[in-house]
């Protein structure tokens, strides 16, 4: 294996930036304790605030095994000492081991927006990192719009390293800061610095072009020893690199130690533990992590998989702690529903007449509107009717569904009454919601928990509608995708009708029945 490659995540400071994402203390503390768990090096959050402050105070009581706290801030304002500068004061109530000082490499940014001259910016970059580097902290200097700036004053941008290195910087970061480079320009331009600087580089992409995974792998194929982005690419504007693909990249595609070995297999686990606590959908086809980076629809994928994984994946998902899946739907071919259904009856062969069966159903529910591939529970509980083993669990008598408008008069806008019978046995139960499904998923659970008391602990956790046939309008058929949790496991279950409230029951009562089945 080469050389260790530096991981510094920035998710609590720069990913805190991006549009949708706010992080309470308790959610902070998680992810920290996430992040360390995995392997990576350095947690980077603010500094200057009150609500900083308070969270690294919290986080110096963690135990800590792999990662360092570094606090975040700018160099001295024009014209001030560093002891006269409120910010700088703040990062050393911190007291984290390591600094991030950040300041300008731009000669358009220190004339134009900072308005000061190109020799007092030098000064400030000097006196801040001397600062604390004097007081005892490992300084990492982020050379801000590093790239833009080069490209329009090399020289320039290169006094602004310098400055920092001779104040004793431990690390020279190249920052990307507004994603406008592409590949190319950032490889050129980091072998160029690590050729004059002996200074430890480090790379720090924005995600503008699309390009900020390769750019920050060309980096370190240029000479960068240290990647910065966040977990899961989440930032301001587009975001940042996402450490979880770069991660995986580096490791398993160039022989880079990024993370210890051994925890690589929870690559994915960690992504949507992150995923989950920053409030987040993790997009299925995140690289690596994501739902569908291993998953197969085509006949002849599934059948190439089947035979040869390595025909259609480029690692085994394995490694990654990722689960190969197979898509079900149409095209999928027999290969790939035997795959899915021999989990059920491992006995069943690609010629048995109950795989044709399933087959073929699996058509006809898709002609109506069904679609499967996101819906694991609704194919599973499909094949235990066809396959004459599906047991249930309720009769539904009926259920009546009341909206009250102008909705805001009373709290709920809806409730829900619902009679179901268990072994002859009837239960009646009422309940409130936010909306229809609201109150008749609420009642349902209800009712059940009288003969089932674990359905106490599932919950919905998404809920997805589709308009079919948009041409019908109003009567236009819909397709409710569910996704439920009990807190341990998540599985999902589709109901298609031109009623989005029956529509919505067929899921519903899928995930509850699943559930049951699981239980079992």
């Amino acid at each position: 294996m080469n050389h260790k490659i530096q991981i510094f995540d920035s998710t609590l400071r720069d990913g805190a930036q991006g549009e949708g994402i706010q992080f309470s203390l308790a959610d902070k503390l998680a992810i920290v304790r996430a992040l360390d768990g995995i392997g990576i090096d350095y947690i980077e959050a603010g500094g200057t605030t009150s609500k900083d402050l308070e969270f690294f105070a919290q986080a110096q009581n963690l135990p800590l095994k792999n990662s360092k706290l570094a606090a975040f801030g700018a160099t001295r304002r024009a014209g001030i000492s560093v002891a006269d500068d409120a910010s700088c004061a703040a990062l050393l109530k911190a007291e984290t081991p390591a600094v991030v000082i950040f300041g300008k490499s731009w000669d358009l940014h220190v004339e134009k927006i900072i308005q000061t001259t190109l020799t007092e910016n030098l000064s400030m970059i000097f006196d801040t990192v001397e600062f604390f580097a004097k007081h005892g902290k490992e300084v990492i200097y982020d050379a801000e719009h590093f790239f833009d700036g080069c490209k329009a004053n090399r020289d320039y941008a290169l006094e602004t390293l310098k400055a920092a290195i001779a104040a004793g910087t431990s690390r020279i970061v190249l920052c990307d800061t507004n994603g406008g480079c592409l590949p190319d320009e950032v490889a050129k331009i980091a072998a160029e610095v690590a050729a004059v600087i002996d200074t430890p580089l480090g790379i720090h992409c924005h995600n503008d072009t699309g390009c900020a995974v390769a750019n920050s792998i060309m980096a370190v194929l240029s000479g960068c020893t240290q990647v910065q982005g966040t977990f899961l690419g989440f930032g301001e504007r587009c975001g940042n690199a996402n450490l979880s693909a770069v991660i995986a990249n580096l490791q398993l595609k160039r022989g880079y130690l990024c993370i210890p070995p051994e925890q690589m297999k929870n690559l994915t686990s960690t992504a949507r533990f992150i995923a989950d606590v920053s409030n987040v959908s993790l997009t299925n086809d995140m690289p690596y992590a994501g739902k569908s980076a291993f998953a197969h629809k085509a006949g002849m994928h599934a059948d190439g998989v089947s035979k040869i994984p390595e025909s259609f994946e480029h690692i085994a998902p394995d490694k990654v702690g990722n689960a190969r899946r197979f898509l079900m739907s149409e095209v999928a071919g027999r290969s790939a529903i035997l795959e899915k259904i021999s989990k059920i009856d491992g006995s069943l062969t690609k010629e048995s007449a109950e795989t044709q069966k399933i087959a073929e159903r699996l058509k006809e529910l898709e002609q109506e509107g069904y679609q499967f591939e996101a819906a694991d529970a609704s194919f599973e509980l499909m094949v235990l009717k066809e396959l004459g083993r599906y047991e249930k669990f309720f009769d539904l008598d009926y259920f009546t569904t009341i909206v009250e408008e102008p909705s805001g008069i009373t709290e709920y806008s809806s409730s829900a009454v619902i009679k179901i019978t268990v072994d002859g046995r009837a239960e009646i139960t009422a309940a409130e919601g936010d909306g229809p499904v609201h109150a008749l998923d609420k009642a349902l659970r209800k009712a059940l928990e009288v003969f089932y008391p674990s359905l106490k602990n599932i919950h919905l956790c998404d809920y997805k509608v589709r308009v079919l046939d948009p041409q019908n309008a109003t009567s236009a058929k819909v397709r409710v995708l569910i996704e439920t949790t009990d807190g341990k496991d998540t599985w999902s279950t589709v109901g298609v009708s031109k009623d989005v409230i029956d529509a919505s029951w067929k899921a519903l009562v899928d995930a509850i029945e699943y559930k049951l089945i699981k239980d079992i």
